[in-house]
């Protein structure tokens, strides 16, 4: 390396905390950290920052915490520290032009996945849904689309066949840093090498909602023990319900998996329910689920639910609660 960076670094979640870190373990400075203004948490709804402000305050990093970037008075006190890139990871703001433009060698970003396939939101989750073989980590030159600048780095990881989203996010969480270091380190000997994005193989990751976490059984059940293992930790697989009382039970499925099925029956049924899981009909083959979390209860065995509540899984009936 010729020399240090003087980096401003600008995130929010345990993600982008990982990055920072690895920022304060290298031969670099941090001369500012950027993130969202404190949000209220728990039942008592008090003000909690994020992990990245925690980890800046420990190691008494100057903290910056803008509503955005357009009044001046935020541009230019970023334009004070002097620094010759901003590092963005996770942030949650949009950064306009002039905030680009102000870093010596501008901003760059580190997004979870292999671009330009995934661009946005949910890359991590998608991947694994999509029943991607590979992924990764990719480093890129921040412009003003979403997720469409060059690339300045890339680090693959493989995803495992029993890969979940939770699973996934920390093999990323400890590739990111490696990479993101290495990176800046091209970047101080003038030597990075950025290559421009194809766009017509880029597709998007739209953020994950609750309304999709509701398994449809007329999907292959391939398809469906995918959504299992990507939507967690949020929003987790559910099936809904309705118990003896017509009241809408929310089950969370935290593990599942593929077996044969009767497609002459109605996707939804119940083809058996006993110690090994609750097998149900899907569009194509059945999906047999292993591990659940009813309402109010710490995820079990599918063992310990029956134990409790068989009348909610009678073989031969539908799974068909609706909001």
């Amino acid at each position: 390396m010729s020399s240090p960076l003087k980096i401003i670094f600008a995130g929010t979640p345990d993600f982008a905390a990982r990055h920072l870190q690895g920022l304060i373990d290298s031969e670099h400075e941090i001369v500012a950290v950027y993130c969202p203004q404190d949000k209220p948490s728990g039942r008592g709804k008090k003000l909690t920052p994020c992990a990245v402000k925690q980890l800046a305050l420990t190691h008494e990093l100057p903290v910056e915490q803008p509503k955005n970037f357009k009044d001046a008075s935020d541009q230019h006190k970023l334009a004070s520290y002097q620094a010759d890139v901003m590092v963005v990871v996770a942030y949650g703001l949009l950064l306009p032009k002039v905030i680009l433009d102000t870093p010596r060698l501008g901003c760059i970003n580190v997004h979870g996945s292999l671009l330009p396939r995934w661009r946005g939101a949910a890359p991590i989750q998608r991947a694994v849904e999509a029943g991607d073989a590979q992924t990764g980590v990719t480093i890129m030159q921040m412009d003003e689309g979403l997720d469409t600048g060059a690339m300045l780095a890339k680090a693959y990881c493989d995803i495992a066949d029993d890969e979940t989203s939770s699973s996934l996010y920390e093999k990323l969480a400890l590739l990111g840093p490696d990479a993101l270091v290495e990176t800046l380190g091209i970047m101080a000997q003038g030597n990075a090498d950025a290559q421009h994005q194809d766009d017509k193989q880029a597709n998007y990751a739209h953020k994950l909602n609750k309304d999709e976490a509701v398994l449809d059984w007329q999907m292959d059940a391939d398809i469906l023990e995918r959504k299992v293992r990507a939507y967690q930790p949020w929003p987790f697989a559910q099936i809904h319900l309705l118990d003896d009382k017509q009241q809408i039970q929310r089950i969370k499925i935290w593990q599942a998996h593929v077996i044969a099925g009767d497609n002459n029956i109605a996707p939804g049924t119940i083809l058996m329910a006993d110690k090994d899981g609750i097998k149900v009909q899907c569009g194509k083959g059945a999906l047999c689920l292993t591990k659940l979390q009813a309402p109010g209860k710490k995820p079990m065995a599918v063992t310990d639910i029956l134990n409790g509540r068989a009348d909610w899984f009678i073989t031969g009936t539908p799974i068909n609660g609706q909001d």
